[in-house]
This record gives C-alpha cells, sequence and structure tokens, in this order.
C-alpha cells in the first residue's frame, strides 16, 4: 500500500509501507549491486526514542555507522546482508558513496524546483532521496565529488556560496526505510527501478541543481 507525503509541490511521492529494514537491505544488494552495512539503530528510553550509540546528544540519532571500521564492513553480498540484519533488524541502512555511486545533496526546496526543471529538460534521473532533514540527494555516477567544484565554478557561482555539496569516497549516506530520531524517515523521491538503473553523470545534474540553490538562497 502506498501513502502520498502531503507538502510537495513539485513531486508527489510515495511513502512505502511493510518493508522491513532487513527485506529492503537485501533488495538494494540484490537488485541494485549497492554495498550494504548496518548502523545504529533506534532505542526506547524513558519514554523516548534514543540513538543505540548512547549519545543523548547524536546529531542522526539511529542513522549513523556503528563501528569505526564501517567502510569494510560495507558489502554487496545478499546473502551477508541478510546475516547482518538478522543479528540487528532495527540497524539502519546506510550506503557507502564513492563506489557504485556519487550523492549530489541539496535543499529539499532546492531539489524540488530543480526536479521541475529536469523534467521540463527531459533528463534521465536516478534514485533521488528525502532525508528528514530537508535535504534532497541524487545519486549519480561515481566521481562527481572530485568533478562538482569544478563544474559550478564554469557555471559562474563559487562553490562555498551554494549550499549544494557532493558526497564520495569515504562518506555515507542513509536509505529508506531507515528512520532519524524523531524526525521522521528517509523517503525516495524518485525510487530505484529498472528504468533508473544506469545512473546519470554529475555534468548533466549540475546546471539545474547549481540554477536551483542559486534560487534558494
Amino acid at each position: 500500500m502506498e501513502e502520498t507525503i502531503p507538502g510537495t509541490q513539485a513531486a508527489q511521492i510515495p511513502r512505502q509501507r511493510g518493508t522491513s529494514l532487513l527485506e529492503a537491505a537485501v533488495r538494494y544488494a540484490e537488485e541494485r549491486h549497492w554495498d550494504v552495512f548496518p548502523g545504529t539503530w533506534l532505542e526506547a528510553a524513558d519514554g523516548t526514542q534514543r540513538c543505540s550509540c548512547g549519545d543523548p546528544a547524536c546529531a542522526a540519532p539511529g542513522a549513523h555507522p556503528a563501528r569505526a571500521d564501517w567502510a569494510t564492513q560495507a558489502t554487496g553480498s545478499a546473502t551477508a546482508v541478510r546475516r547482518m540484519w538478522q543479528r540487528q533488524p532495527a540497524a539502519s541502512i546506510l550506503l557507502p558513496t564513492g563506489r557504485t555511486f556519487d550523492v549530489i545533496d541539496v535543499p529539499e526546496t532546492a531539489g524540488f524546483l530543480a526536479l521541475a526543471r529536469m523534467e521540463r529538460m527531459d533528463l534521465t534521473l536516478g534514485p533521488v532521496a528525502l532525508t528528514p532533514d530537508r535535504r534532497m540527494q541524487f545519486f549519480v555516477l561515481p566521481g562527481a565529488a572530485a568533478k562538482v567544484p569544478d563544474l559550478v565554478r564554469r557555471l559562474g557561482w563559487s562553490p562555498s556560496s551554494l549550499d549544494l555539496t557532493a558526497l564520495g569516497e569515504g562518506a555515507y549516506v542513509a536509505v529508506p526505510p531507515t528512520r532519524v530520531g524523531t524526525r521522521g524517515a528517509v523517503q525516495w523521491a524518485c525510487r530505484p527501478t529498472p528504468a533508473n538503473r544506469w545512473l546519470p553523470d554529475a555534468e548533466e545534474l549540475i546546471p539545474p541543481l547549481a540554477y536551483a540553490c542559486g534560487r534558494d538562497r
């Protein structure tokens, strides 16, 4: 069953129900061939949801790596993924960037503006995630993190003037149905499908994204 998230103007985002973290993690490994690793999880304490890391001031409760060696823990083996989530079914689903994809991260308002512009331009998109912190994350081919600053400069912007960042090697993202504390769950604005298995290059998306971020300042 699907429910449309209210308050979106440029896109109708269906919310998936009934998919467990284990099922989703295995699907990402099997269907997308993404490396996956389990993060922290939420625990009930004194009537509130706290991060399993134990830090009451955790910046991303239930949605960050649980181990320092998370990069080596990440795997594309569905069997290994299933085993990890069977040990801790509540663990968040985290994906390392810089391997099979990089991510371009922008504010939600700029992201929706860019999505509308990309639709008019008939651009082919990869998956796009929407975080509870009101950020939108566009999945692109690896290597974007190194190229994005120069691409932004070519368009006449200073990279530091735009709220636009690229996540590559050494970084990670949380994906649905991971929850971030009481803020809510990560959603797919454009969910992974067979049609968007081939990711766009950053060069295709940076012009509309930079334009939208410039408008959003």
